[in-house]
């Protein structure tokens, strides 16, 4: 079937794999680590950060708020690292581009409020439909003026004064943790520090809030948590280090996925022993789906045995993905592959992602044969044989990076738009075509120190 001009034609796995694959740094640990360089009361040096497009649109936003981001030489083959020297004093008068990155547009105007002068955000169009009413109302509640026209959406500005007074704050951060996480990133900087209470009967993606607390411990600053959905910040220095970035390691999810998919055996390296990445699940997601994950030297490598190229053939799982939300995508893929039913569950969040990520999954997977069901917090699957046809990305890295594994086992798939994965990974086509090049022309090990973009 066709597909719209420039269409992706995804690889389908020919043989099994023996791959090896290095992965840039986390998006979420770089710009959690680049906001608190910014914030820092020193300069700072993030070692082997990513690259792409998330991570410029963050770097070009701390600039325009004053603060000094140089390129220098990179120490692990994954771009150059980044010497972060904040400001003096942050500077308003500017106007930000969120692009599609909610921790752009979610961590950044907590940032500007401590700037003086007014700071406009926009993005793109897919942005301004994210949920952003809970950062615009905790502005408020912070004594910030903001301008939004009551939409409760991109695009706003605020008037910076110099200063946040901080203190008490109650919010509904159900649809995002990155709602909690933008605040406490730059309370320290508040004049009072910050209580923070979520109100809300769910709170997504805990993982990510730990993350956030883990950066700032790092930093000197220790965020206490009374009782579940409370966080205190006190005021206080935030100091600058030196500090290496993680492999993402929700970017490795459809790479070892494709094991199970492909068969043989996928190793990514540099992964960590300990981290607050929710990539770090897939350990214990994939042996749910029939395959061995063990750990070899500083590699996770993922054994799909035969594979469902092979023959093999995966069983239907229920998985409540409540603290790993971002993986949804690629576990979802698989479950289309599978031959017993499926529920993915504690993921109605995604909604508010990139695109509505339910809705988008089943509407593809259905559209090449499977029959997927929304349900009002998740995805209910059951198997079906696939066709070929297009997939649409809906400008989301994760969808188009989903359409990849189904298209490993089903002929004729075609995405529309693979470059949007260059939101988190611009190399992903290539290393993808690397991974399932055949393994008796060329052992496949693969870095991105010559696929920068």
């Amino acid at each position: 079937m066709g597909g719209e001009p420039g269409a992706w034609p995804a690889p389908v796995a020919k043989r099994a794999l023996a791959a090896s694959v290095r992965l840039p740094g986390s998006k979420s640990l770089t710009n959690r680590e680049l906001v608190l360089s910014a914030l820092a009361s020193g300069p700072s040096l993030l070692r082997a950060p990513l690259h792409s497009r998330d991570s410029a649109l963050m770097i070009e936003a701390l600039r325009a708020l004053g603060t000094v981001i140089e390129e220098v030489p990179g120490t692990g083959g994954y771009g150059p690292d980044l010497r972060i020297t904040p400001a003096e004093e942050l500077l308003g008068g500017s106007s930000i581009d969120c692009g599609l990155a909610g921790t752009v547009m979610r961590f950044l105007p907590p940032v500007a409020a401590l700037a003086l002068g007014p700071v406009a955000f926009d993005g793109d169009e897919g942005a301004r439909r994210r949920p952003m009413r809970t950062t615009i109302e905790a502005l408020r509640g912070l004594g910030v003026e903001v301008n939004d026209d009551g939409r409760g959406a991109l695009p706003f500005s605020l008037y910076a004064t110099g200063a946040v007074r901080g203190g008490e704050l109650s919010i509904d951060a159900s649809a995002s943790s990155q709602f909690v996480s933008g605040l406490l990133l730059a309370a320290p900087r508040f004049t009072e520090g910050l209580t923070l209470r979520h109100t809300g009967e769910k709170l997504p993606s805990m993982p990510h809030i730990e993350m956030t607390i883990a950066t700032l411990a790092a930093r000197g600053v220790v965020v206490e948590s009374p009782e579940p959905g409370v966080w205190v910040v006190p005021p206080a220095e935030i100091r600058g280090i030196e500090v290496d970035i993680e492999p993402d390691l929700s970017n490795a999810a459809p790479f070892l996925a494709a094991a199970l998919v492909a068969g043989g055996t996928v190793s990514i390296g540099g992964w960590p022993w300990e981290t607050t990445q929710v990539g770090a699940h897939l350990e214990t997601l994939l042996p749910l789906f029939g395959a061995t994950a063990t750990r070899q030297g500083d590699s996770l490598v993922v054994d799909g045995g035969v594979g469902i190229r092979g023959g093999a053939e995966l069983p239907g799982v229920d998985i409540d993905l409540g603290l790993g939300g971002e993986l949804a995508p690629a576990l979802v893929a698989l479950t289309a592959l599978a031959t017993g039913p499926s529920r993915i569950t504690g993921i109605g969040h995604l909604r508010g992602h990139e695109t509505d990520r339910l809705a988008a999954l089943a509407a593809e997977i259905n559209g090449l044969g499977g029959a997927v069901t929304e349900l009002e917090d998740g995805l209910s699957i059951e198997p079906r044989a696939l066709h070929g046809g297009e997939w649409k990305s809906y400008e989301d890295h994760r969808m188009a990076t989903a359409g990849a594994i189904v298209g490993l086992a089903v002929d004729g798939v075609l995405v529309d738009d693979i470059a949007t994965t260059a939101k988190t990974l611009p190399q992903f086509p290539e290393l993808w075509a690397a991974l399932v090049r055949d393994p008796d022309e060329i052992v496949t090990t693969v870095t991105t120190d010559t696929l920068l973009l």
